[in-house]
């Protein structure tokens, strides 16, 4: 049973309210078929049905489950390869030089999903940094189920598959029964927390590189300059914020250039414009 117009329309709104994130009309396929799992997990004899309750009696969490559902999760380590090899042999030896007086990176994954990004740049700031320094990365999500996800490390063969070299499955990964578990060793300079990147940041300090990678594409023009505003008072003067291959800042956010590092193309503040916020 296909999804009827005011069925849809509340969970766009749903969606857009709590997530930001515009479900225009040609997705009702897409929300019925991501409701379908949910559904039966609560009980409901049909996504119609589930909806149906939720607008009869409100309940939170199940909303959030909604909107969790909802919420594109596709990810795989080293995503486009480009980016991490950037990190690795462009920004980290020019980081140290900038930060040896304080011999520490800090990372931010903005929206790690199920954790393969984070854990990517762990392993590749693991091979990249001198012997004596540290790293700090933060995962962060907007669904809750993501982050417990990505905060128990444990992945199935298929998503080892996708795209983990051999050398580092064997290196920073143990077996878990029939998954792979991240290495305690790799998982200790890391901490994962649920954020929304269009409210309000909580304090944190700044960071010295943001993946902001492919999720710029699911807000409108008004959010992604909110989004940009917010992430922006967290990334160093001096640091490097990457998108997405398909992301831009134009006609979003005229203070950040764009540069070429090694094959891949980041943005950074120029000296005459500080980030957003100060420090």
């Amino acid at each position: 049973m296909s999804l009827s117009a005011a069925d849809f329309a509340y969970v766009s709104e749903l969606v857009r309210r709590e997530a930001a994130i515009v479900l225009a009309p040609g997705k009702e396929y897409l929300v019925e078929s991501r409701l379908v799992p949910l559904a039966r997990q609560v009980g409901a004899g049909s996504v119609t049905e589930l909806i149906a309750e939720l607008r009869r009696q409100p309940d939170p969490d199940r909303q959030h489950r909604v909107v969790d559902a909802l919420t594109t999760n596709e990810t795989s380590w080293f995503r486009d390869r480009e980016p991490f090899a950037a990190v690795g042999e462009a920004v980290v030896p020019e980081l140290v030089k900038s930060r040896a007086a304080v011999r520490k990176v800090r990372v931010w994954s903005a929206a790690c999903s199920s954790g393969q990004e984070p854990y990517s740049l762990a392993m590749t700031l693991r091979q990249a940094l001198p012997v004596g320094w540290s790293y700090e990365i933060l995962g962060s999500d907007i669904s809750a189920d993501m982050i417990e996800r990505a905060e128990a490390g444990e992945f199935s063969q298929v998503e080892m598959n996708r795209g983990l070299p051999a050398p580092m499955l064997v290196q920073y990964f143990d077996r878990a029964g029939a998954h792979w578990r991240v290495a305690s060793a790799l998982r200790r300079d890391m901490s994962f927390r649920r954020l929304s990147l269009t409210a309000p940041l909580p304090p944190l300090a700044p960071f010295d590189v943001i993946f902001l990678r492919n999720v710029l594409i699911y807000f409108d023009v008004a959010t992604k300059r909110t989004v940009l505003r917010n992430v922006t008072r967290l990334l160093r003067p001096d640091g490097y914020l990457f998108l997405g291959a398909a992301e831009t800042m134009i006609g979003i956010d005229d203070r950040y250039q764009r540069v070429t590092v090694g094959r891949a193309a980041a943005y950074r503040l120029p000296a005459s414009a500080p980030a957003a916020g100060g420090r």
